[in-house]
């Protein structure tokens, strides 16, 4: 279900990204405000822009959210506050702990704003580390950042 509200939202960002495109195009006076004109196959450009943005909807959240494992050399309760002081300091603040597994949302408005407020990073305790979930782009500076403050403590 996750899955498809994400392509959902994602269809609509699109759109709406279109939009406002196409006004601003309009308000400059770049073209002319009637469809059939705007697009070389008039209105049947629309369905085909739309035909479009599905296909990348529904691509876009596969890609998009990743699980990744950064590696930890102490024990989940070692670490956990050191998880927590990191994601604060990247504006981040947790919205739910409960044994082995944090989720944290970020701070700002505009940030969760532009991700469609999908900004949910799930840290959840493994063997031999943690695993984040959430935004590849996010995911991955933050296990980044997870495994240095680690090797920091450590060195």
């Amino acid at each position: 279900m996750k899955y498809f509200v994400r392509a959902i939202k994602y269809f609509i960002y699109l759109s709406v990204l279109l939009v406002i495109i196409l006004t601003l195009l309009v308000l400059i006076r770049a073209v002319e405000p009637d469809i059939e004109t705007m697009f070389r196959n008039g209105y049947d450009a629309l369905w085909q822009i739309a035909l479009l943005f599905a296909v990348l909807a529904a691509i876009y959240p596969k890609v998009g959210y990743v699980n990744r494992m950064a590696t930890m050399q102490d024990s989940w309760d070692n670490v956990r506050n050191d998880i927590k002081k990191y994601m604060e300091n990247h504006y981040y603040s947790l919205e739910k702990a409960k044994p082995g597994m944090m989720t944290f949302r970020h701070d700002g408005t505009v940030s969760r704003l532009s991700r469609m407020f999908e900004d949910r990073i799930t840290i959840t305790a493994t063997e031999g580390g943690v695993t984040v979930e959430g935004l590849r782009k996010d995911v991955l500076r933050i296990a980044s950042g997870l495994e240095r403050i680690q090797d920091r403590s450590n060195g």
